[in-house]
Parts: C-alpha cells; sequence; structure tokens
C-alpha cells in the first residue's frame, strides 16, 4: 500500500517560509533562552574567560546569521594582476627603474 493520499501541493512550499516545525522548535528555543537569562548570564561569570567567550561564540550561532563562504572567479585568467603605476611627483618615475 504505497502512495500519497489527501491533496499534493505541485509547487511546494513558497520561498521564504519557514517549516512549521521549525518555526516551532525556534519559538520554543527562544522562549527557553528569555526565561533563563540571569542563570545562563551567571553561568558564563563562573567560566574562565577563554572558555566564556568560546562559549559565547557557540551561542551566537543560535542568533547571528552564518555567512556563506564565496569565490572569486575569473573567466580570463591572463588579467590575474593588472600593473599600477604611481606617479610620486616630479623626478620621481618607476618606468627607470625597470
Amino acid at each position: 500500500m504505497s502512495g500519497f493520499r489527501g491533496t499534493q501541493n505541485k509547487n511546494g512550499r513558497p520561498k521564504g517560509v519557514q517549516n512549521k516545525d521549525t518555526a516551532e522548535i525556534r519559538s520554543s528555543f527562544q522562549l527557553l533562552i528569555e526565561n533563563n537569562i540571569e542563570q545562563l548570564e551567571n553561568d558564563l561569570k563562573e567560566l574562565k574567560p577563554f572558555e566564556r567567550i568560546k562559549m559565547i561564540l557557540e551561542l551566537s550561532k543560535f542568533v547571528v546569521p552564518h555567512l556563506k563562504s564565496m569565490e572569486l572567479i575569473n573567466p580570463n585568467e591572463e588579467d590575474k594582476f593588472k600593473r599600477v603605476i604611481l606617479n610620486l611627483g616630479a623626478g620621481i618615475n618607476p618606468e627607470e627603474n625597470e
């Protein structure tokens, strides 16, 4: 007995709309943190400075959006580096040193 019963959404979930379970979990987690913020602060104060910074960075993963790494691709490999000539005034010519 395989197959789907009910109506199917052929388009899927619209872009930008969160999964209902994900939204509920995030909301519950946020409520947990809000209700225990004083205890969390006290626990952090008891840690050594290195451990405290490490824990704050770990907790920030839940708050601060993650940045994706980007790769720069140069379609024309010949132009990797462009020569820049600076004119530093009268009597100074970088062309003479070559």
